[in-house]
């Protein structure tokens, strides 16, 4: 028997066991059925008139409208007052309620685009930042903000990305923002098993070649590599968690966890980030980040998984862990309490 036939039964799945879906309940829905603009635009113009800025009527408006219905209101406000929307609340207000704030004026490849600028300029390099970004994006979203970018910042995003990483660690990221994902739902169990031998005789070398875990971990769906990860962990002496930690070190190690974290459950992913970020209190830019980009894309099974994992709702972690007007407006972006 081939090695490859004997890796498949460990592949197969069993009968009657489900195949993971990405989403079951999907985002906080915050369109608006009689929304107008103009009027939003106008709430808000007057809540900044207001001798201390009404935040709260700000927060309520912005925090219950679409990433689409915000950006209406953002060019209803440019034709009402002859001013951009952003910086005018940039001016009136200030802090993690302001970078949120704006956070939910930019459309998801704005503020990716802008979340990743923020990662590679300066001296330091924030790595968390680019695993998360783009471990988690499609395909599609990943060509959007090369693009916006681009368009933004006057620069290659990958030559940025390039010149601020080094090493296999470079590598997965370059993989990554190609976009060139299979994002098939079929599995084949062949070529799953075929992945997994590739692995194993990979690790089984004096001298593993990091670039064959990359090439299948960057570019194979999600549901082919979940049956890998399966499939790996049955048929070899090593899990792929402890395979990893021994063929691996530094960013790449990393940010090779990030990324099987996210294949094995993408809303995990962002509930393990969330609750890291409300208990450590320092982590405001992570928590913020993935409250504003998750919020109207898998909010609710985000926070039904924050709760099957920590045993307490998303919602009263934020509430225990923040205050005043930024946490009104992450508790918004939340959309509710799960009891």
């Amino acid at each position: 028997m081939s090695m490859v036939s004997e890796i498949l039964k460990y592949v197969t799945m069993e009968e009657g066991q489900a195949e993971m879906t990405l989403t079951d309940y999907g985002g906080v829905n915050k369109h608006v059925a009689d929304f107008v603009a103009t009027a939003d635009a106008e709430a808000i113009h007057l809540a900044m008139q207001r001798k201390g800025v009404d935040s709260e009527r700000i927060v309520n408006i912005l925090t219950d409208r679409s990433n689409m219905q915000r950006h209406h209101i953002g060019e209803a406000y440019q034709r009402s007052y002859g001013k951009d929307l952003g910086s005018a609340l940039k001016a009136a207000l200030s802090g993690k309620m302001e970078t949120a704030m704006l956070g939910l004026l930019k459309t998801p490849a704005e503020f990716d685009a802008d979340e990743l600028k923020w990662a590679v300029k300066g001296a330091g390099t924030c790595e968390d930042t680019l695993n998360e970004i783009l471990v988690s994006r499609s395909n599609a979203e990943l060509k959007e903000i090369v693009k916006v970018y681009k368009a933004v910042y006057k620069a290659d995003l990958q030559k940025d990305i390039e010149s601020d990483t080094s090493g296999q660690y470079r590598n997965m990221l370059v993989t990554l923002i190609q976009g060139n994902r299979d994002e098939s739902k079929a599995v084949d169990d062949h070529k799953a098993a075929q992945d997994i031998q590739v692995l194993m005789e990979t690790v089984a070398q004096k001298k593993p070649d990091v670039g064959k875990f990359i090439e299948i971990f960057c570019t194979r769906s999600l549901p082919h590599l979940r049956k890998v990860i399966v499939g790996y962990n049955r048929s070899s002496s090593m899990d792929l968690d402890a395979t990893v930690q021994k063929v691996m070190s530094g960013d790449i190690r990393n940010g090779f966890k990030a990324q099987v974290s996210y294949i094995n459950s993408p809303t995990g992913f962002f509930a393990e980030n969330l609750y890291a970020s409300l208990k450590d209190g320092a982590k405001e830019k992570v928590l913020t980040r993935v409250m504003v980009t998750r919020c109207e894309v898998d909010m609710l099974d985000i926070r039904k998984e924050f709760k099957k994992r920590f045993g307490k709702s998303l919602y009263s972690y934020i509430a225990s862990k923040s205050k005043g007007d930024y946490q009104t407006i992450l508790l918004g972006m939340c959309g509710g309490d799960d009891v």
